[in-house]
This record gives C-alpha cells, sequence and structure tokens, in this order.
C-alpha cells in the first residue's frame, strides 16, 4: 500500500531497511504496517488519484486570453 508521511520521524528511524521518508513524501509498505502507520496518524493512504490531482496541482496554469470587443464594445 502506498502511503504519505503526515509526521517526522527521529533522525536514524528506518523503514523496512531504508530511512524514513520526509514529511509529503510516499512510500510502498505492506498493507498491515500501513494500515496501522494511518491509524496512528503517523501517513495517510496515498491513491492513484491523488498522483493525478497532485499532477494537476504542480501543472502550470494555462495563459488566459481576453476577448475581442465587437464594435458596440461588447465581448463576443
Amino acid at each position: 500500500m502506498r502511503i504519505r508521511m503526515l509526521t517526522e520521524q527521529p533522525e536514524g528511524a528506518v523503514l523496512n531497511g531504508e530511512p524514513w521518508p520526509a514529511v509529503g513524501e510516499e512510500a510502498d509498505v505492506p498493507t498491515a504496517q500501513a494500515a496501522h502507520l494511518v491509524a496512528s496518524g503517523v501517513a495517510e493512504e496515498f491513491t492513484a488519484y491523488d498522483d493525478q490531482a497532485l499532477a494537476e496541482e504542480r501543472a502550470p496554469a494555462a495563459p488566459r486570453r481576453r476577448r475581442a470587443a465587437n464594435p458596440e464594445g461588447e465581448a463576443t
């Protein structure tokens, strides 16, 4: 199960032999371990939908363009 960290872990702590991810980073962990981390408030479940939403959030906004006015001064 993929999780996203919500809290900082003590220096030197390891997650499955690797340093813990920083706050906001994601990690893949066994389902039982992920459930425990989520239930304790250390992490939240991270889904494919979250990946898409994050990509959209980071994407630059398209420039806005004004419409040309017609002779009466109203936008077309």
